[in-house]
Parts: structure tokens; C-alpha cells; sequence
């Protein structure tokens, strides 16, 4: 067994590891992870909470005895599942909240199988150690430009087609499982918890060459329900900003393409319609819901961006310095997604 120290997030893709594991509990490891770990519970969610109110209620030595029959019981389950086709040569990285009783059993018991097991030292509170420094106690490691327009000028798409030029890219909302505004929750996913996401940006910037330009997309400092870290957010409103300038037909359009899982959800649509309620009249509100149930949807997109979402986007803070550049376009159709990417790739440089 080999205790592994991580001094920054980088170190993460150097270490000679074929997988990384998190032991914890479900709940722990949806809450957050080591980016690219996969989950093998050495306890339940419910196991974890019967063991740690015997060691608080009753006994430490019945916790841990009731524990280490749980941890052997998980342990052998996984390895007849995941790990079932391992070979000798397999070298996995384990970690569990603090890097004590359950990676350390489960390292036990994979080296006794003869595989070279690493246990992460602090487990999974050194890496959130890290995540916070990253975050919040460094600057934003590189320059930064902001991919801005308004509601519907394509920019998520576009900004994977600057990626797939070469062009050094975080997509914010990709990260964040959210595409903007009320409209922007995918129906049937969830947003992930705030430290989730967080170890996701964090994984991501590590990944960054400082001396190169990186492309977000221009947001507020909140995207659904996640809050961007500080630096990051100044470094958008410090950063030049390329705008993307089209009309209200070509976003309508694009808008009935992007957001087809949602109109094609009649019930899903009229709630997220009704959710503006408290922005605009109720007139308004039954005339938007109208173009919903007829199907109009290119000029419901068009009322919903002339009348709240263009509005209040003029208004936002990174809007209160001119665009740098401003890319006006006609049409938003693929060719001419792929034409604004060359664009922006050629000034990204």
C-alpha cells in the first residue's frame, strides 16, 4: 500500500493509477468527487448512518465491528462486479473522506489480492483542500474572453466548435448542467451540488496552458442555482468581449432547435412559461402560453427574448463596457455557426 500526497490538482493526470476510487457513500460521492473517480462503497447511505449512531449511542468496538462485516460484505460485491476483470497488473488509486478506516480496508484487501493500491493521503478533504486554494485563493490562472450575445445567438455551439479548432475553451454551462435562464435546466437532469461543481471547474482550469486565451461564455455570477468562484468572475469582467450580434428571427430559430426537448413537453413548456409570471402581466403570460399550445414556437422564442429575456440581458454587468469585437451574422444555421467559430478562433489566436 502506498500513501499518495497530491501537492495541486494537476498532479491528478501524472499519477501512474489506472482508476481512481471513492469508497465513500453514494450520497458523499454525489455531493463530489475526484473528477473521473467511479464510486465503490465500502458502506451504504444507509449503512454509514447505522454505524456512525452505534459508535455515537452505543459502542465504538460494536461500530467498528458491525463496519468491518459491511466493508468486507460491499467489497466482495464489487469485486464479482467492477472489478471482476482487473488483472494482476491493475494499480488503483482509493480514497474515502480523510484517507482513514474505509480506504484503508478496502486498500488492505486489494493488496492482499496482489494489485499495487495507492491510498490518497487525506482522501477526499485534501482534494477539496485544493479545490477551495484553486478557487478562491489564486487568481484565475490565464487570460480570459468572454463569449457574449444575446438569449439565442448560439453561443454553447458555437463555443464547441471553437474547442474543436483548437481554441482553449471551459464551458461554464456544460460544467454546470444548466443552459441559462429559466429555459436553461435540462428536463429529467439535475444541477450538480455547488462542491461538485466546483471540483469539475476546478479539473478543468488545471488542465489550462496560462500562456493561451481560454473562452467561456458570457454569464452573471450565478448559473442556476451554482455560484461562480470570485476570481473567476472578475476575470470575466476585466476580460475583452467578442459579441455575437444577430436578429431576432435567426435566434427564434436557433431557439426552436436548441430547446426542442422542452416544447416537445407540452406540460414542461406551460411551467416554465408560467414561472415568468411574476415578471409580466398576466395578459402577456396567456398569450405567450397561447403560442405554446398552438405550436407557434419560432415566435413564442421571438416574444420571450424581445420582451423579457433581451431586456434584462442589456442590463447585466459585463455589458457595461463596449464589445471588444462584434460578430454580426444573419443566420445561425450550421454553416454559418461554423463560419463565426473560424472567426473567433483566428482572434483567440
Amino acid at each position: 500500500m502506498q500513501r499518495v500526497t497530491l501537492t495541486s490538482i494537476a498532479d491528478l493526470a501524472s499519477l501512474p493509477y489506472d482508476e481512481v476510487i471513492d469508497t465513500r457513500s453514494p450520497a458523499e460521492y454525489a455531493e463530489d468527487h475526484v473528477p473521473g473517480a467511479v464510486n465503490l462503497p465500502s458502506l451504504s447511505n444507509a449503512e454509514r448512518a447505522e454505524i456512525g449512531t452505534i459508535y455515537v449511542q452505543e459502542s465504538r468496538f460494536l461500530a467498528r465491528r458491525l463496519g468491518a462485516a459491511y466493508v468486507a460484505r460491499n467489497a466482495a460485491g464489487h469485486l464479482l462486479t467492477h472489478l471482476a476483470d482487473k488483472p494482476a497488473t491493475y494499480r488503483p488509486l482509493v480514497y474515502c473522506w480523510r484517507g482513514g478506516m474505509r480506504s484503508n480496508s478496502i486498500a488492505l484487501i486489494y493488496g492482499q489480492i496482489g494489485w499495487r493500491v495507492g491510498v490518497l493521503e487525506g482522501g477526499w478533504r485534501s482534494w477539496r483542500r485544493l479545490v477551495q486554494q484553486a478557487l478562491y485563493e489564486a487568481p484565475f490562472p490565464g487570460p480570459v474572453a468572454v463569449l457574449d450575445g444575446n438569449t439565442g445567438s448560439a453561443k454553447t455551439a458555437i463555443l464547441a466548435k471553437v474547442r474543436a479548432r483548437g481554441g482553449q475553451v471551459i464551458d461554464l454551462e456544460g460544467l454546470a448542467r444548466h443552459r441559462g435562464s429559466l429555459f436553461g435546466l435540462v428536463p429529467g437532469d439535475a444541477q450538480p451540488a455547488q462542491k461538485g461543481f466546483e471540483s469539475a471547474l476546478a479539473h478543468a482550469m488545471a488542465r489550462l496552458d496560462p500562456t493561451r486565451p481560454v473562452l467561456v461564455e458570457a454569464e452573471s455570477n450565478r448559473i442556476g442555482e451554482l455560484r461562480l468562484p470570485p476570481a473567476l468572475w472578475r476575470a470575466m469582467q476585466e476580460a475583452p468581449r467578442i459579441e455575437i450580434a444577430a436578429p431576432v428571427a435567426a435566434r427564434a430559430a436557433w431557439l426552436t432547435r436548441a430547446y426542442a426537448d422542452i416544447s416537445a413537453d407540452p406540460e414542461e413548456l406551460a411551467a416554465r412559461i408560467a414561472a415568468l409570471g411574476p415578471y409580466h402581466a398576466r395578459e402577456t403570460i396567456a398569450e405567450w402560453q397561447a403560442l405554446a399550445g398552438a405550436g407557434d414556437f419560432a415566435p413564442l422564442a421571438a416574444r420571450l427574448m424581445q420582451e423579457h429575456y433581451d431586456p434584462r440581458y442589456a442590463k447585466t454587468r459585463l455589458r457595461q463596457a463596449p464589445a471588444t469585437e462584434v460578430l454580426v451574422a444573419d443566420r445561425l444555421d450550421d454553416a454559418a455557426q461554423e463560419g463565426l467559430a473560424d472567426r473567433i478562433a483566428a482572434w483567440l489566436g
